[in-house]
């Protein structure tokens, strides 16, 4: 006779139960510590008697503090504009087939990166001790004109070059990866249709690179604003500069400072907004498979040549 079989025990079906969440009891304790410091660093400033709060809310809308705030934006927005358009230059030198260009973005970008922008900033505010007079003329005559140098390189003007020649190095190299980024083939497609390579890189590659530039240069304009703040060291009355006059005269340093802080933190996170609405607005584009946004570009950069093949007058007396 043949044993019985056995028939397994039944047990619990696994299709039934219900999973039972991992427990991290570490990350509670990480984030109860976390808020406890927390907590206790804004208190110690909320509640210390050293701090006049009063002085503090007294110069949030002190009219020397909002005009250095403006020119914090202007310095801002001309050092990022210069930087932008000096870097878009720059990459395309340094990708250019030209090694004569070539060396010469590769060297800006070497010199001006391997420099601290603080030396920059000083350098061009004393640039009368290099150049006492700056000026055109003819070489061997006596035509042309020159005026001083500090003239010309006022403070302002200093901080408008020191910043915006020294961001052109960093958006040199923004730019460039965002060009490699295109695939070659719509440059290719572009050439073939009698494109030079200026214009390719002008209607059909550059427009498709912003949507890997875009992000690093916000992220870029968002530390333009913090930098300047570094001109301070020439006497530029922009935020920092407006607050440290008025704490060197009535000694409420922190309190100014907290001041600073604030409209620093404002203009930042206005910043960071707009650039979240401009990677939005391009969110579109990020979706449009990139052969049919090479397409699209080409076509409508040869719109106008086939406009103007289809209208050509006939001759006269030329058969209907």
């Amino acid at each position: 006779m043949h044993a019985a079989a056995s028939i397994p025990a039944r047990g619990p079906d696994p299709a039934r139960q219900s999973p039972i969440p991992a427990r991290y009891p570490e990350r509670w304790i990480g984030a109860v510590v976390a808020l406890a410091v927390t907590a206790y660093i804004v208190g110690a400033f909320a509640l210390s008697p050293q701090i006049h709060w009063d002085q503090v809310s007294h110069f949030l809308t002190f009219p020397t503090i909002i005009r250095g705030m403006w020119l914090t934006i202007v310095l801002t927005v001309v050092s990022q504009l210069l930087g932008t358009v000096g870097g878009v230059l720059l990459a395309v030198m340094r990708l250019s087939e030209n090694p004569v260009l070539n060396s010469i973005s590769w060297f800006y970008i070497w010199l001006f990166r391997g420099t601290p922008v603080l030396i920059q900033i000083i350098f061009w505010f004393n640039l009368a001790l290099v150049f006492p007079t700056l000026g055109i003329g003819i070489p061997f005559t006596d035509l042309g004109f020159s005026v001083p140098t500090n003239q010309v390189i006022t403070a302002f003007t200093a901080a408008v070059l020191a910043l915006g020649l020294n961001e052109a190095a960093y958006m040199a190299e923004i730019v460039r990866g965002g060009i490699l980024s295109v695939d070659p083939g719509q440059g290719e497609a572009a050439s073939s249709i009698g494109m030079t390579r200026r214009k390719a890189m002008a209607r059909v590659i550059l427009p498709q690179a912003v949507r890997t530039i875009l992000p690093p240069w916000g992220n870029e304009f968002i530390g333009m604003l913090k930098s300047t703040s570094l001109v301070s060291v020439i006497a530029t009355a922009e935020l920092l500069t407006s607050a440290q006059q008025i704490y060197a005269r009535n000694f409420f340093t922190i309190e100014l400072l907290l001041v600073a802080s604030f409209w620093y933190l404002v203009m930042t996170t206005i910043a960071t907004v707009l650039q979240s609405m401009l990677e939005k607005r391009f969110e579109v584009s990020l979706k449009v498979r990139p052969e049919t946004m090479a397409r699209r570009l080409l076509n409508r950069a040869t719109a106008g040549r086939r406009t103007r093949l289809v209208t050509l007058p006939r001759e006269t007396g030329a058969r209907p």
